[in-house]
């Protein structure tokens, strides 16, 4: 009996070990994808061309002192709201494209960073219908698709793969062909191409940053929220409006409830009823 229960805490402890093992290998992998992204940031910086980012280049302040509305897909978000932004220059993400057999409006730019997503949707016909699809350079590691098809970004995780332990501080970066930090969702990436496009009013909808329901998006679409990042994603919300705050830039969350308050709230009635700034 001794003997067996010697072999069981052994086993045990073998398998902790092996875990342990995959995790550090897991963090090296990301820690040196940091650097390397960093390093490769540092030559676009300094003047470097880098043919990958060149489409995205060609955006760089074209919107200056416009107004844009960034559509995340948190489940507050309703068809009327999209629909009444037909004539607006508007980002979104991701599952919108499940709105699409609904409604006539379409994203002027659409941002997706998540690799898993992107394979859940790349052959949806909606999807392939996005015009200006402007994808994370590391999606095209993870996926073999035509490079020629995107607006591809340079996207820097930082240490945020390994949610639990990051301990890089958050960034916000003004030129996104150099660099795009991640702030624990699409969202914050697509604020730093917009300012990168010349944006300085930028609106939030469906921006809820809340997953704790059983309803996590506008429409279930087989992904789902586990790791809880919503203090994650405050946290960069804040250097996003610390930025925007020395640099001339407005954000506003016109999202109907959730839990973001780092931003004024303001009703999008309101918001459309009035001229841009």
């Amino acid at each position: 009996m001794k003997y067996n229960t010697r072999m069981i805490i052994k086993s045990i402890m073998l398998k902790f070990h092996v875990y342990s093992i995959f995790q550090n290998i897991y963090r090296l992998h990301y820690k040196y994808l940091h650097l390397k992204s960093e390093y490769q940031s540092k030559k676009r910086a300094n003047g470097k061309i880098d043919k990958d980012y060149l489409k995205l280049k060609e955006y760089q302040n074209i919107h200056k002192g416009e107004r844009c509305f960034i559509i995340a897909t948190g489940p507050s978000l309703i068809l009327s709201d999209v629909e009444a932004l037909q004539n607006e220059y508007t980002f979104s993400m991701n599952s919108i494209c499940k709105l699409f057999d609904d409604t006539d409006w379409r994203p002027t730019y659409y941002v997706i960073q998540d690799h898993k997503v992107f394979d859940k949707l790349k052959d949806d016909k909606n999807f392939q219908s996005i015009e200006k699809k402007i994808v994370a350079d590391f999606i095209f590691r993870e996926q073999k698709i035509e490079k020629s098809d995107y607006i591809r970004y340079p996207l820097d995780h930082l240490d945020h793969m390994d949610i639990k332990k990051h301990t890089l501080p958050q960034k916000f970066s003004d030129d996104a062909y150099v660099c795009v930090y991640d702030g624990w969702t699409v969202t914050y990436s697509a604020m730093q191409i917009a300012v990168y496009m010349g944006f300085t009013e930028i609106y939030l909808l469906g921006c809820d940053c809340d997953y704790s329901g059983d309803k996590q998006h506008f429409v279930d679409y087989g992904i789902k929220v586990t790791d809880n990042p919503e203090n994650h994603m405050i946290s960069a919300y804040q250097v996003a409006k610390e930025y925007a705050d020395t640099h001339g830039i407005k954000i506003y969350n016109a999202t109907r409830g959730g839990k973001l308050e780092v931003f004024e709230r303001v009703n999008l009635d309101d918001v459309l009823q009035k001229n841009p700034e």
